[in-house]
């Protein structure tokens, strides 16, 4: 069923892509007679340099930054274009009681885990599963900020059996033990041999700085790091080790191109052959369908990210304390018209969402039970409003006795995220709401801290389906104290919530983890700590030269199979 979703989700996605060719190779009889070259280098754009290599930040990214994730990395499961979920770095995925996963009467649980034979690290040494055990060590350090997040709060012990095996003890039921939220990206193994010594507790930020997250990173995926040159660019080589074979293409070079236009005129001249969802947006992408499309490349549209305007929740930042009103935030949501933005910004391709689980997901039935839906409706604003204690005065604006209604909306420097925040802005301004229009410097896009304390509203992209939920727990609220971690941004705590999310996250029967869910998405909306806005999808253009992007399920990896792409 998920695979028929997908299907038909292509054929939406794709429609307004209806004047390019079926298939890049059919506009390009030169493209498709030549042979694919293993020296040539794969040129990208990406928007942001990342701030480290690894599939798990120390420090929260801000970005996400799914090919250089994947390029560089090797993670225990990957899901494939079909929605198949193939084991990478280890032979089989547990079982449910089987010999590899075991459920005890107490509530523990047991997985065990059996690597692939005859793995290297890009430095050439055996990848072993001590290196499984000892980046558990390193992400359950409270130090560090993610002892507190899944699945590590959930884990009592990891221990190696053998060189090749390693079995991980749970102190609860735990569902995802391979893909989703579970283990695929949230588990990674770190090189032992490379950050043993360092590992220090009382020396927890030299760790932190250690050059292996960035410039001297050494990982286990489809190219190996081979130069990076801050501000401009990096290049990773071909790995001839890699577990599922050399990669096709010889080298990948991923230029850091934060301005959209800057970008599309790198595809336009030839000298980039990839975006990779974040360095256009739809807006170039409307553009690039008129003058690029129908002789030089193709799209595949990737809705991966779910957008939404946030609530600062905390009442140490917010300003003004309105906000946290529940009827205040209503009162705004149902003063957004998703249709004019979407057609506005998006040329249409945006998929309207009302919550964190998009429709075509695994989850996205139960989701859809569970919504609390605001749709357009300026009278019932008005109303929740005057609960709440305001009226429009003579100018039209919003005021209680303590005077105007006034709040900032923030978002990262991009030009569909400022084109967004303007029609956002200018349409809550029309409805008597006072908003100011704001911007974070690319320079902090990457910025926990700066990501975590803004003062009214902030609208961003994210992780969706049940990523995203997870992320929205009180654990994962970023502070000072656990390093800035944690994807949920605008401090929203909620016990009831959090109950359902531990029964969620601990419990195996698949109908009632439906029922939790629904259950989540009822409390989430109805508190209503974000506007949900869209499912965003995230354009991925490539040139005929590049044969092999091809759509994924939302929850998964454009470049899951970097390693078979080839470059005419």
């Amino acid at each position: 069923m998920r695979a028929a979703i997908l299907a038909i989700l292509s054929v939406v996605i794709l429609a307004g892509c209806a004047q390019t060719p079926s298939s890049p190779a059919a506009s390009s009889p030169a493209a498709q007679e030549t042979p694919p070259d293993p020296n040539r280098t794969l040129v990208v754009a990406i928007r942001v340099e990342p701030s480290t290599l690894t599939t798990r930040p120390l420090r929260q990214a801000g970005v996400g930054l799914y090919l250089p994730s994947r390029s560089f990395n090797g993670q225990i499961a990957l899901l494939d274009d079909q929605s198949n979920v193939r084991p990478y770095l280890v032979e089989t995925l547990p079982q449910l009681n089987t010999d590899n996963w075991r459920v005890f009467p107490d509530g523990r649980m047991e997985t065990i885990y059996r690597l692939r034979p005859t793995i290297t690290w890009h430095d050439g040494e055996p990848f072993t599963a001590e290196d499984f055990v000892f980046g558990w060590r390193v992400y359950s350090t409270p130090g560090l900020g993610h002892s507190g997040l899944p699945p590590y709060n959930a884990i009592d012990e990891v221990q190696a059996l053998d060189r090749q095996t390693f079995v991980i003890r749970w102190r609860q039921p735990y569902p995802d033990t391979s893909f989703v939220a579970g283990l695929n990206v949230e588990f990674p193994p770190l090189p032992r041999h490379i950050l043993e010594r360092a590992l220090v507790p009382d020396q927890i930020e030299a760790f932190a700085n250690h050059p292996f997250w960035t410039r001297e990173y050494v990982g286990l995926g489809p190219f190996k790091l081979d130069r990076w040159e801050s501000g401009a660019f990096l290049e990773g080589a071909a790995f001839d080790a890699h577990i599922w074979g050399r990669p096709k293409i010889g080298r990948i070079k991923l230029s850091f191109i934060g301005d959209a236009n800057t970008a599309m005129a790198n595809v336009l001249s030839g000298d980039v052959q990839l975006t990779d969802g974040t360095s256009i947006g739809l807006p170039e992408t409307a553009i690039l369908k008129r003058q690029w499309a129908p002789q030089n490349g193709d799209f595949v549209l990737h809705p991966n990210q779910w957008r939404a305007a946030n609530f600062q929740m905390r009442p140490d930042f917010v300003t003004p304390r309105a906000l946290q009103d529940p009827r205040v935030r209503k009162a705004l949501a149902h003063a957004v018209d998703k249709s004019i933005l979407n057609e506005t910004l998006y040329d249409g391709d945006g998929i309207l969402a009302d919550g964190v689980v998009p429709p075509m997901s695994i989850w996205g039935p139960a989701a859809e039970r569970g919504a609390i839906k605001y749709p357009y409706d300026l009278r019932r604003s008005e109303q929740l409003m005057a609960e709440a204690g305001f009226a429009r005065g003579a100018d039209g604006q919003y005021a209680n006795v303590d005077g105007r209604f006034t709040f900032e909306v923030k978002t990262n420097a991009a030009a569909d995220n400022e084109a967004e925040v303007t029609v956002l802005a200018s349409g809550w301004r029309q409805s008597g709401f006072d908003a100011n229009e704001a911007v974070l410097p690319s320079a902090l896009a990457q910025n926990p801290e700066a990501r975590a304390t803004f003062v009214g509203m902030f609208t961003n992209s994210q992780n969706l389906g049940e990523s995203a939920l997870l992320g929205l727990s009180s654990n994962a609220i970023p502070r000072a104290e656990n390093r800035w971690s944690g994807g949920n941004r605008g401090g929203w705590s909620n016990a009831e919530f959090d109950r359902v999310l531990e029964a969620f996250t601990s419990t195996l029967g698949r109908g009632e983890r439906e029922q939790q869910l629904a259950q989540l998405v009822r409390v989430h909306t109805e508190d209503l700590p974000s506007i949900s806005l869209f499912f965003r999808a995230q354009p991925w253009a490539y040139a005929n030269a590049l044969r092999g992007p091809k759509l994924v399920p939302p929850e998964g990896n454009m470049s899951w199979n970097i390693q078979e792409w080839e470059l005419r």
